[in-house]
């Protein structure tokens, strides 16, 4: 079975990818498949170590729109308990009742200050309350000032809206095999221009437990634009690192195939990039990328099914 050493060592490996060569650096995939880096980084306090700007800005809409209402909700359960622990006297205009309902007509009462509302049936008549719900106000105001900066954020950020196909496949390629995987992007009206991309290599060797990274050549490493999905393709030739592995060497040498797609996006005027990986397990031999575009029925327009943009078969 051919290993690592038959790698021929003639073939200059990368050592600038800023993943080490050391052993203790092995800790699973390199770089996830949405694209983030498998590090996680420790010895420091949590607040100086977590971007929150960056997880509101990246995380997923519902989770962001229920970590809003969570918020809300419970910023304002605080200020009403509050307000319930003063004398009711402190407040004019609630209605009487029992604990339940004066804690519900405080709460409104706070949701109102927070908001900046104010529609005047309940009006703090005390020193206390006033102050308090002055400061609510201001929480209020600064909240909605933060979470609109962080709306608009999510919405203007740069980013490539670029689909993966779920596999890379070792397929025919004119009289030799090559490595491929596609791309395509799937937001309409976000135009990429002068894509590029960049495919490493990344092995472990048996013996020294070493990484060695290669850069792979492709057959095109740019393109003028992506109107279409992209299949690319690294030819298996003899001056390739995979020229002779098969897939239990793959795994054997925890290969992994990470890549970098970097274009400009027509939308937000800027340079966008997403990177993602492909582990040996996500490595098909002996398959071809099925067919996903085609022209309509009277050759106008082109067709592209972006869903299957993962369909292979075997051969």
């Amino acid at each position: 079975m051919a290993t690592h050493k038959a790698i021929k060592e003639a073939l200059k490996s990368n050592a600038d990818t800023g993943f080490g060569t050391s052993a203790d650096t092995q800790g699973g995939r390199f770089i996830n498949k949405d694209g983030s880096y498998n590090v996680i980084k420790r010895g420091i306090p949590l607040f100086d170590r977590v971007s929150f700007f960056y997880k509101m800005l990246t995380m997923p809409a519902l989770k962001f729109l229920m970590l809003l209402a969570l918020f809300f909700l419970s910023i304002n359960f605080v200020f009403a308990a509050i307000y319930v622990v003063l004398d009711i006297k402190e407040f004019t205009g609630v209605l009487p009742g029992g604990f339940l309902h004066h804690f519900f007509e405080l709460y409104f009462f706070s949701v109102q200050t927070f908001t900046t509302v104010g529609y005047g049936r309940i009006n703090p008549d005390g020193y206390i309350a006033g102050a308090l719900a002055s400061v609510e106000a201001l929480t209020g105001l600064s909240s909605f000032a933060l979470i609109t900066g962080i709306l608009y954020g999510r919405f203007s950020r740069p980013r490539a809206y670029l689909r993966f196909s779920k596999h890379a496949l070792i397929a025919p390629f004119h009289d030799i095999t090559g490595l491929m995987f596609r791309f395509v992007s799937y937001k309409e009206n976000h135009n990429l221009t002068n894509v590029e991309v960049t495919v490493t290599l990344g092995l472990t060797e048996p013996d020294t437990k070493q990484f060695r990274f290669y850069r792979l050549p492709l057959e095109r490493e740019r393109i003028d634009s992506l109107p279409m999905n992209w299949t690319v393709v690294h030819p298996v030739n003899d001056d390739s690192p995979l020229h002779g592995l098969t897939q239990d060497d793959l795994r054997a040498t925890q290969a992994e195939v990470y890549v970098l797609v970097r274009g400009f996006d027509d939308v937000f005027s800027n340079t966008v990039l997403q990177r993602t990986s492909y582990r040996f397990d996500e490595i098909i031999y002996n398959a071809k990328f099925e067919k996903m575009f085609y022209e309509n029925e009277d050759d106008t327009t082109t067709i592209v099914e972006v869903h299957k943009l993962g369909n292979y078969k075997r051969l």
